[in-house]
């Protein structure tokens, strides 16, 4: 039976509903919305690249900062809907969240590069240290999320 784009996503999300716990739940689907912005990132770095002929640098920092907002607005609207702080801007909030994005990427790239240079040899497969980097980073941006951007009526007395 073909449901359609929609009735695609309908079922994936309806396929991790068996999972029980709410932090669960957010993370699976902050990392589905992960992989959502690691795709705008990527094709949109070798579009600008390859296809414009753009600096690869600035076209990164381009494709990273609309993975960055598009990642922010489907969290929002997605994973952390009921947990949006009522009392900071959206403009704040956002400033939040890149910062978490930013310090995640940079504590991904530090791990990948004290594998590299601990062990030599990985860089014949860079793949490991490549994706040991990017849990640690999945960690920090999960946790600064979940605490510091998106923490609602959680931590009221924390509110800034």
């Amino acid at each position: 039976m073909n449901q359609g784009f929609g009735g695609y996503w309908v079922e994936q999300y309806q396929m991790i509903s068996w999972v029980k716990s709410a932090a669960t739940k957010k993370l699976l689907y902050f990392i589905f919305v992960g992989g959502i912005g690691f795709i705008i990132d990527g094709g949109l770095m070798i579009l600008l690249s390859h296809v414009y002929s753009l600096d690869i640098y600035l076209s990164r920092l381009i494709s990273f900062s609309i993975a960055v907002l598009a990642t922010w607005v489907l969290n929002r609207t997605l994973v952390f809907k009921y947990d949006i702080n009522p009392n900071i801007s959206k403009r704040a909030e956002y400033g939040r969240y890149i910062t978490v994005q930013i310090g995640g990427a940079l504590t991904n790239l530090l791990v990948f590069t004290l594998i590299l240079t601990t062990y030599p040899l990985m860089k014949e497969i860079p793949i490991i240290p490549f994706s040991i980097g990017a849990l640690f980073g999945l960690v920090i941006n999960f946790s600064g999320t979940r605490y510091w951007v998106f923490r609602g009526a959680r931590n009221k007395e924390f509110i800034t």
